[in-house]
């Protein structure tokens, strides 16, 4: 097979892009909503539900989130929540993710949010055919960004699991990003997040082999140079106050097989896919 031009300049770019740029901006108020990838996820809006089509990889992923949430709550030196659980889940698309976190016995609430209203639709519709999340309200979606929701101005309108799931990925500036998110995380919980290491690997695995040759995602889901690495998000987090002490961050890597789905791979988180969670120190302030 030839590789595309575009592969190549790619290719060439890869030992040009300064990893510093992905957290040297401050935080902002403007939206970190990107209208070409908003485009992007319209366009796949249709087949989300379809477990053998474009998002047939985040069906086979969602698993792994579980287990990944599970055992940072289970890490915490602290006892775990005694009372259900409320997340939001920033970025939530068609749903995947938010309803199987919904049917879960120790879930209180579940709020999903995405710029996208034609994907967001589809998250609706699909959560309507369920009387028990819907009628119940215990699965609610928003057609916002995280910039556009009103901040917490208690412990009681915090969450106690913020869900980031393959999305750092598509945001251009992801500092300001997830400094919007912090204020929503209520103190003693967790944000969680999947995302992908910016290496020769990734480049080789998620836009090479599963863009051009095999066809796992569509071609140009990916933009290789706003993937984050996991040392690069450790370091974002020890510089914010009132997060990540006594060691409460958690990083393990995870890798598509073909014909067995997604693993957990420990030491992945430095070349390819990755799952990375930290606490909100339990004294730390609504904000």
């Amino acid at each position: 097979m030839a590789i595309r031009g575009t592969s190549l300049r790619n290719l060439l770019l890869l030992q040009k892009v300064t990893p510093l740029r992905h957290y040297s901006s401050s935080p902002s108020s403007a939206s970190s909503v990107n209208p070409t990838e908003v485009s992007h996820f319209n366009a796949l809006a249709s087949t989300w539900w379809d477990p053998h089509g474009s998002s047939r990889l985040l069906h086979l992923m969602n698993p792994l989130r579980h287990d990944f949430i599970t055992s940072c709550l289970a890490s915490q030196r602290s006892p775990a929540p005694s009372h259900k659980l409320r997340y939001l889940d920033v970025g939530c698309g068609g749903g995947i993710f938010a309803e199987s976190a919904a049917r879960l016995g120790n879930t209180a609430s579940v709020t999903g949010i995405d710029p996208s209203a034609e994907v967001l639709k589809v998250a609706q519709e699909h959560a309507r055919q369920d009387p028990m999340l819907y009628q119940s309200r215990r699965l609610q979606y928003l057609n916002k960004s995280i910039e556009g929701l009103s901040i917490p101005q208690n412990v009681d309108e915090q969450f106690d699991v913020l869900t980031l799931f393959e999305v750092i990925e598509h945001i251009s500036q992801p500092a300001p990003f997830l400094q919007s998110c912090l204020p929503f995380v209520k103190p003693g919980g967790w944000l969680v997040l999947s995302t992908i290491a910016r290496t020769w690997t990734s480049w080789l695995t998620t836009k090479f082999v599963a863009e051009e040759v095999v066809r796992l995602v569509p071609r140009g889901t990916h933009e290789w140079s706003k993937y984050v690495n996991e040392i690069e998000m450790r370091q974002f987090f020890q510089g914010q106050k009132g997060w990540a002490s006594e060691g409460a961050v958690r990083a393990m890597g995870c890798m598509y097989v073909p014909g067995f789905g997604w693993r957990m791979v420990s030491g992945g988180e430095h070349w390819g896919n990755y799952f990375f969670g930290v606490r909100k120190d339990p004294s730390s302030s609504k904000d």
